[in-house]
């Protein structure tokens, strides 16, 4: 658990009853996007409140009435996903900009131009993002806040999501170490060792990162590794 004096309050109105909970805030922005955090590394108290700031407990009836439980995991699960959480100032100022880097990241990851076939620049999309007046919901997902900007960015920038596929080919003296690092970053559809020791496969990359991937295969194989676009 936290410290409370480093706890904010995640607040749930529902059925003419409230519930409040005190939380970490990264840590409970983290349960809200469904990524695997202990719920009670979260928490300041192991308490569903009526009111915090007075210490005042929610009563049974009432989380019955409205949970249909007492159990603590489950309704504190459910305060954080569904209820408000009040963050400080700077608290959602740091949030809103980690999101929007994570936004920016994937979109320059995972699209093109297709006019160029090539991918948007960090900076352009960020700037296309001003230009538009993106607003990022820091409790939102980044696949959803993904969507919402690439429809905003539409009317100022082309964008396509596109994955390449590429055939690869690795001599025999890189191919244990690359067969490794290459599963692990690519999506491999097919690969086969030759008699010689050297290894070839098929990958999907997304569009956006494939000169990154060709930088690693030959950083494997000392620039002696092959790739070629598959239509």
């Amino acid at each position: 658990m936290i410290p409370i004096d480093q706890a904010v309050v995640a607040r749930l109105d529902s059925h003419g009853e409230r519930f409040e909970l005190l939380v970490d805030p990264d840590l409970a922005v983290r349960i809200r996007e469904g990524r695997d955090v202990p719920l009670e590394d979260a928490v300041a108290a192991l308490q569903i409140f009526g009111n915090s700031a007075h210490g005042t407990r929610a009563s049974d009836e009432a989380l019955q009435k409205v949970f249909h439980t007492t159990d603590f995991a489950e309704v504190a699960t459910r305060i954080i996903a569904k209820g408000e959480i009040h963050l400080t100032t700077e608290q959602r100022r740091q949030l809103i900009a980690e999101k929007r880097r994570q936004v920016i990241a994937h979109i320059a990851r995972n699209a093109i131009n297709p006019q160029t076939n090539l991918p948007h620049p960090p900076q352009r999309i960020e700037m296309a993002m001003e230009e538009a007046r993106v607003n990022i919901d820091p409790f939102k997902k980044i696949d959803e806040l993904v969507k919402e900007t690439v429809k905003a960015l539409r009317p100022l920038l082309p964008i396509r999501f596109e994955e390449v596929r590429i055939a690869v080919k690795i001599p025999p003296e890189f191919a244990p170490r690359a067969f490794g690092e290459i599963r692990a970053g690519a999506v491999v559809e097919k690969d086969e060792w030759q008699k010689d020791g050297s290894w070839i496969c098929v990958v999907r990359v997304p569009a956006g990162v494939q000169g990154e991937f060709y930088d690693e295969v030959n950083r494997l194989t000392k620039g002696q590794g092959e790739t070629r676009i598959l239509n």
